[in-house]
């Protein structure tokens, strides 16, 4: 029989949602690949995955998939790890390079830019070095690992995380972003609840509604529990490959990231899809369809 096939975000906040597929009781069950959100996106779209794990925008722009319930990459307050970088305060930014591997996040940014720090800046596309995309524009979009490591240099050299606008300055080769001696860095989630008082829903569980039966549901969700469980094994293992000190990955998976749809989030996520729509980011917001884990309909849902 063939294997339920699944696209896998391959940065460390999605690890606990896996880990029961990846070492734990449920591996070898599923087929499991490994990509940046962007790309676990277009397999759900091209038909290569059955279920992935998706920038929550894309789950307006691919026709006929459900999700998963109660489970998600979303922040409450603060992220760490999607970050604007700039050479300049942000409201003098008239560039900013969007990381090619997010859409949720680059999403996020253009409804700031408008609704928050009031400026309109020329938005490119740009591969996911920001010392790269800092030589050609003003700012940068930074998501995933590499901006939680340009996030713990700050914090290390300010005693904070960033979150308003922190600057930065020192000798460039040892700078978060090297090569460069002033920088100002914004936390994305944190300016979003500024804007708005909501969370941010960065990511969730997609697929074809044929796809995902009950077992697969109660599956997925074993797996987020053991994950859940063994937080301190992902970060310890995590610290090894990242080459980050394990108790600050720790503190970023319990802290910063959260991993349910509760009713705030769901409230979080459909202010954006509203915000996004207006925008004209998106043709219009539709609600979640949820897959059941108890029956064999869909059910939806709203804030």
């Amino acid at each position: 029989m063939t294997k339920l096939r699944i696209s896998v975000v391959e940065y460390l906040n999605t690890a606990p949602l896996v880990w029961g597929f990846t070492d734990g009781p449920l591996a070898g069950k599923y087929d499991l690949s490994f990509t940046v959100p962007s790309q676990c996106a277009e397999a759900l779209r091209r038909g290569d995955a059955d279920v992935a794990i998706i920038p929550s925008i894309e789950y307006q722009r691919i026709d006929g998939v459900i999700a998963l319930p109660d489970m998600a990459i979303a922040s409450k307050r603060e992220v760490r790890s999607l970050l604007v970088v700039a050479k300049k305060p942000i409201e003098k930014v008239n560039r900013i390079a969007l990381d090619t591997s997010s859409r949720a996040t680059a999403c996020l940014v253009r409804l700031l830019s408008a609704g928050y720090w009031k400026i309109a800046p020329e938005f490119v596309d740009a591969a996911p070095d920001a010392s790269e995309m800092l030589k050609h524009s003003d700012a940068a979009l930074v998501i995933g690992d590499p901006a939680l490591r340009i996030s713990l240099k700050m914090e290390a050299l300010n005693g904070k995380a960033p979150s308003g606008e922190q600057c930065c300055q020192g000798d460039g080769e040892d700078m978060p972003v090297p090569g460069f001696d002033t920088i100002y860095v914004y936390d994305a989630v944190h300016q979003w609840r500024e804007m708005t008082g909501k969370p941010a829903v960065l990511a969730i569980w997609a697929g074809r509604p044929e796809a995902i039966t009950p077992e697969v549901v109660s599956d997925f969700q074993a797996s987020k529990q053991y994950g859940l469980a063994h937080i301190r094994e992902i970060s310890e293992a995590a610290s090894i490959k990242l080459d980050l000190p394990p108790r600050a990955l720790e503190r970023y998976l319990t802290e910063n990231i959260n991993f349910d749809l509760d009713h705030d989030n769901l409230a979080g996520i459909n202010l954006y899809f509203e915000k996004a729509a207006a925008a004209g980011l998106i043709p219009r917001a539709r609600l979640l369809e949820f897959a059941a884990a108890k029956a064999d309909s869909a059910v939806r849902r709203g804030a």
